[in-house]
Order: structure tokens, then sequence, then C-alpha cells
């Protein structure tokens, strides 16, 4: 490990772009398709979780098939910026179920966050409830998703 990043083989490397791919194969379909023994795969598997290469395994769903739904990606400007205020505002954001992604930022806004809701009176009603509460927010920008034409999870290695 350097600067707290993990060295990776080409064997590591390959688990990890097939466990992008499909992370619902199991350790048998997962050794055949990195060429490697199922122990093997087994144990690299558990080496990375361990490291926390692999962070968690979810299932990605598509919001086109759950019904009407709304992204928003929001730029917030806070008044203060101080290290003390940025983690603030952060853990404020963390409980929130419609906050799918949230980055600091720079230069510009101090985030971006990603947001999915079910429609705009939703989205008002949020940003109210959320953003208007919090003394610190200086400005909300807000832009809505009309057609997402990419999206992917996963990490070139």
């Amino acid at each position: 490990m350097k600067n707290g990043t993990v060295e990776l083989d080409e064997l590591d490397r390959r688990i990890l772009n097939a466990l992008q791919q499909d992370a619902s194969r199991n350790n048998n379909e997962l050794a055949e398709a990195v060429h490697a023994s199922p122990p093997t795969c087994l144990r690299r598997v558990k080496r990375l979780t361990e490291l926390g290469v692999i962070s968690r395994q979810v299932a990605i769903l598509a919001p086109e098939k759950l019904g009407p739904a709304l992204t928003a990606i929001v730029e917030i400007t806070l008044d203060h910026q101080g290290a003390e205020r940025l983690a603030e505002f952060e853990a404020m954001m963390k409980p929130e179920p419609a906050i799918l992604q949230c980055y600091r930022v720079s230069p510009g806004p101090d985030f971006i966050l990603i947001l999915q809701l079910a429609d705009m009176q939703a989205y008002h009603a949020f940003a109210h409830r959320v953003f208007g509460s919090y003394a610190n927010v200086r400005n909300v920008r807000a832009f809505f998703s009309v057609h997402r034409s990419k999206f992917d999870t996963r990490i070139p290695l």
C-alpha cells in the first residue's frame, strides 16, 4: 500500500473488472471468467473486500422502470467555507435518502449533489426543507435531467 492506495496485480484487475460488470456471479463463474482457480479467486475477493477496494455489492436499478422520477443535479454554494462548515454540510446531507451522490468541488460552487425524487413538487418540498433550513446555504442552482444517455458505475482499471 502506497499513500493509502492498494497495489493491484493483473489478476486483481481482472477480478475487479469482472465484478464491476456483473457482481452476481458465484465464485466458480467468476474464477472461470478471470482464468483463476476458485480458491485463488475467493481469497483475492476476500482480500480486496478487507482492504476496502470492494466497498459493497449492490443491485443497480433502472429508474425508468419504477415509475415517474426526477433527477436533479444541484449546485450548492455556502456562505462560509471553513473546513468545519464544509464537513457540517456533508454530515447534514448524508442521511437524506433523495441524495444519491454528494461531491465537494472546486472551483465554482462548494458542492454538487445528485438527487432522485418523484417529481418537481417533491423537489420543491425537499429544497425548502433541506436547503432552506440551513442558514449557511448562500446559493442553490438546480438542473433537471430530461434524458440520461449514459450511466455507468465502473471505474476503469
